[in-house]
């Protein structure tokens, strides 16, 4: 949908699935999509560059999200946002479902 503004298929499914998640991680987002983990981190070290994202490291892993600082944000949020109502219901519920690995049993709360 929005591949031709952006330039590929792939940084709109990158910008897609911060937005409805809220940060990401590229393996987690190539598996989502079901890409290649290359295109993926291509994309995302692209997003970062331009001011875009920015990434913090959690472990071994680098999340990222939107750069609060980015003059546009409010403006980009809101047209994928959008985009994002024109998705078919069932990918949109799988983009909102945030589910991440079970709680470790006996773990306290």
């Amino acid at each position: 949908m929005l591949a031709s503004l952006f330039g590929s298929k792939g940084s709109e499914k990158v910008l897609i699935f911060i937005t409805a998640r809220g940060e990401g991680y590229a393996r987690e987002i190539s598996q989502f999509f079901d890409m290649d983990i290359s295109t993926i981190q291509n994309q995302l070290d692209k997003f970062e560059l331009g001011g875009i994202l920015a990434s913090t490291t959690k472990g071994r892993t680098r999340l990222y999200t939107f750069n609060p600082r980015y003059p546009f944000l409010k403006e980009l949020e809101l047209l994928l946002n959008k985009a994002l109502s024109f998705y078919p219901e069932d990918e949109r519920e799988k983009l909102v479902l945030e589910r991440r690995r079970p709680r470790r049993r006996g773990k306290p709360i």
